[in-house]
C-alpha cells in the first residue's frame, strides 16, 4: 500500500508531465489506447467522477449552503464566460461546423475534474473549488445540452434529452456513490487508506481518456495534417487562457481574496472536456467527425495548462514573498 502511496503521490505532482507522455506515445503508437472506446471511455470518466466523490464530506457540502454568493457568482461565470468565448472564438477563427460543435461544446461543459488538484496545488481556496465543481456538475445535466442548442449551428441535431441522461449516468451518480461511501466508511483507516491511491488511479483513468481520444482522431489529424493540429490547437488555447484571465478579472471585481482568486481563474478555465470528448463521441462524431479533435485537444491541455499556472501562482508567491 505504501508503494501504491508513493506512486500515487507522484502522478498527483507529476500529473502534466504524465500526461504529455501518454499524448506522445500515443501519437506515435496510437493502437496502443484503440480500446478506450465507447463504453469503457465513460466507465473510466465515471471511475474519476467517482473518487472525487470519494473526498467530499458532509462539511464540503456545508459550502453550497454557506457560501452561497461565491458560488452562485462562479458558477453563473463558468456557464456565461466560456460558453461566449468559445462561440466568439469559432467566428474569428471562421472554423467549420464539426470543429465549431467541439469547442462550443467544450465551452458549456462544467469545470474540469483535476481544478480541485490544481487549486490545492496553488494554494487555492480547496473547499471553494470543491464547491464549485460540484454545483455546476449538478447543473451541467440541465444547462449544458441547452447551452449546445442555443450556441452550435441550427443544422445540428442535439439530443438534449440524451446529453442529459449521459451526463446523469457519467457525473452525478458516480459522485453521489462516492459521496455515500465517504460518508459510511470514510473514519475507517482501511478505506482511508484506499482514498488516499484514489488520485493516482485519478491520473492514470485522465491518461487513458486522452491516449483513446488521441488514437480515435489520429487518422482525422494524419488526414488533415499539421494545419488542422495547429488551427485547433490556438482556438484551444486561446479559450482556455481567456478563461483563467476572464476568472480572475471576475473575482477582483467581487474582491475576493487571493486563495479564492486563483481558484476561480482555475475553476472557470479548466473544463471538463473529458466529459466533452464523451459527448462529442456520443452524439456529434457519427456525423461530424472532427467535433472530437478540439474535445481531444482540451482534455489534454487543460490538464497541462492548469499545472503550470498553478506553478505560476505559487512562483509569483515566493517571488512576492523574496521583496
Amino acid at each position: 500500500m505504501k508503494r501504491l502511496q508513493q506512486i500515487s503521490a507522484w502522478l498527483s505532482r507529476y500529473t502534466s508531465l504524465f500526461i504529455i507522455l501518454i499524448a506522445i506515445l500515443t501519437l506515435l503508437v496510437p493502437e496502443i489506447f484503440a480500446w478506450v472506446r465507447g463504453y469503457t471511455q465513460v466507465s473510466i470518466l465515471g471511475f474519476i467522477m467517482l473518487t472525487m466523490g470519494l473526498t467530499l464530506t458532509a462539511d464540503d457540502l456545508k459550502i453550497l449552503v454557506s457560501r452561497p454568493f461565491d458560488i452562485l457568482l462562479g458558477t453563473l461565470s463558468q456557464f456565461t464566460i466560456m460558453p461566449l468565448v468559445a462561440y466568439t472564438l469559432t467566428r474569428i477563427f471562421n472554423l467549420d461546423a464539426s470543429l465549431s460543435i467541439g469547442i462550443i461544446l467544450v465551452g458549456c461543459c462544467p469545470g474540469g475534474v483535476s481544478s480541485n488538484i490544481m487549486s490545492f496545488l496553488c494554494k487555492g481556496d480547496v473547499a471553494f473549488s470543491v464547491g464549485m465543481t460540484t454545483v455546476s456538475t449538478l447543473f451541467a445535466p440541465f444547462v449544458t445540452p441547452l447551452l449546445v442548442l442555443m450556441l452550435a449551428d441550427k443544422s445540428v441535431d442535439v439530443d438534449a434529452v440524451g446529453m442529459f441522461i449521459n451526463i446523469l449516468i457519467v457525473t452525478i451518480i458516480p459522485v453521489l456513490i462516492g459521496f455515500a461511501l465517504n460518508m459510511k466508511f470514510g473514519k475507517t483507516a482501511q478505506f482511508q487508506q484506499v482514498r488516499s491511491i484514489m488520485p493516482g488511479f485519478s491520473v492514470i483513468g485522465l491518461a487513458c481518456i486522452v491516449g483513446g481520444v488521441i488514437s480515435s482522431v489520429h487518422s482525422s489529424l494524419i488526414e488533415n495534417g499539421l494545419a488542422l493540429f495547429i488551427l485547433t490547437f490556438a482556438v484551444v488555447f486561446c479559450h482556455n487562457t481567456i478563461g483563467y484571465a476572464l476568472g480572475y478579472v471576475v473575482a477582483h471585481v467581487a474582491k475576493f481574496n487571493k486563495a479564492k482568486s486563483r481558484t476561480l481563474s482555475i475553476e472557470i478555465g479548466m473544463q471538463n472536456a473529458g466529459l466533452a470528448t464523451s459527448l462529442a463521441a456520443t452524439f456529434f462524431m457519427a456525423t461530424n467527425p472532427l467535433s472530437i479533435v478540439p474535445c481531444a485537444i482540451s482534455c489534454a491541455w487543460h490538464s497541462i495548462s492548469g499545472t503550470i499556472l498553478a506553478g505560476l501562482f505559487n512562483r509569483w508567491e515566493e517571488h512576492k514573498n523574496q521583496h
